[in-house]
């Protein structure tokens, strides 16, 4: 199986404690329904930074990096498939997906 980055873009807000800890709920029951899909439930972030030759710069840009996960699939359409069920985007973030390239490191 190839492997598949899943990062993560924005950072939701909830309105209240209550809904933070149903979307915690929700993240948890996708992870776990991932079954062998998942590599590794990955980390969330906190603020990142931009490393270029020009030096470094503060947030990430305009849609900062938040966290990822590591997914194995057949396909990228399945790993797509696997993504979109994700609650992350329902609360307003975004998923970007790219498969490994297997280079040798």
């Amino acid at each position: 199986m190839k492997k598949f980055a899943l990062v993560y873009h924005g950072n939701p807000q909830f309105e209240t404690a209550e809904d933070g800890a149903s979307h915690m709920v929700a993240w948890k029951q996708w992870v776990e329904g991932l079954g062998d899909a998942l590599v590794d439930p990955g980390m969330a972030v906190g603020p990142s930074r931009t490393i270029s030759a020009a030096g470094v710069e503060e947030g990430g840009g305009s849609n900062p990096f938040s966290g990822i996960t590591i997914i194995q699939a057949n396909t990228m359409e399945t790993a797509i498939d696997l993504a979109r069920a994700c609650p992350h985007i329902n609360a307003g973030g975004t998923i970007e997906i790219a498969e490994d390239m297997q280079l040798a490191m």
